[in-house]
């Protein structure tokens, strides 16, 4: 471990400590989140997300930034990404309880306000299961798109607000590997699982632990990246 390693570590300690020492920054955070909660989520996302990218972009280069990486475009998009992932979560976990209560689970929406069950486990994971399915793969690949926009256009906010070359970089996608790995290895293996999780904390809860599972990921990632080298 190098001193850069340090200094990031104790900087996350110190940032992170007070939610865990102080019941008043902790109820401030709550209070944030209820009053502005799409707010929050882009601050979330676009501070975790990109540390996440971050911390795999060490593991595979050995370096936290370089040149063209271009940390603030990719934290500006995690922020708007991270936006429509708290629109998704409210939508699919209100959505689908009440589809499963058209199809004779009648339990199913209260079920999710109530302690920790095997039914509360299957509605959530039948909610992580829709949203990972329908939303995850559009979300991935236009995640994509926009971190390639951001390397062809040598990582600069100037450069993320030029025109999207939207057909040209899908059509150079490399399709075999977004749907061979990320859409039929992680979605089921990774996010089905994790998001079962998350459907089942409480709600002012949901999209940190969201936007930690994206550190998690990158990390995971960078490390299979290394070992497949």
């Amino acid at each position: 471990m190098k001193t850069k390693d340090i200094l990031i570590i104790t900087c996350a300690v110190i940032v992170l400590l007070p939610f865990f020492i102080s019941s008043t920054v902790y109820e401030l955070y709550k209070e944030l989140n209820a009053e502005h909660g799409m707010i929050m989520s882009f601050l979330k996302f676009a501070i975790l997300s990109t540390f996440g990218e971050c911390i795999g972009l060490r593991i595979t280069s050995g370096v936290y930034n370089k040149k063209g990486f271009g940390i603030l475009p990719r934290a500006l998009v995690w922020g708007v990404l991270g936006m429509a992932i708290s629109m998704a979560m409210t939508i699919f976990s209100n959505g689908v309880p009440a589809f499963l209560k058209s199809l004779g689970m009648e339990n199913a929406v209260n079920v999710m306000s109530e302690s920790l069950s095997w039914q509360k486990v299957f509605v959530a994971f039948c909610i992580s299961v829709a949203m990972n399915s329908i939303f995850a793969p559009v979300f991935m690949t236009f995640h994509r798109v926009t971190d390639t926009h951001i390397l062809l256009t040598g990582g600069t906010l100037r450069g993320l607000f030029t025109p999207l070359k939207m057909g040209e970089i899908l059509a150079n996608l490399d399709w075999k590997r977004q749907w061979g790995f990320v859409f039929k290895k992680t979605i089921p293996l990774f996010w089905y699982p994790a998001h079962t999780i998350t459907f089942l904390l409480p709600g002012n809860m949901r999209v940190l632990f969201a936007a930690l599972l994206g550190v998690v990921l990158g990390i995971l990632l960078a490390i299979a990246a290394n070992h497949k080298k």
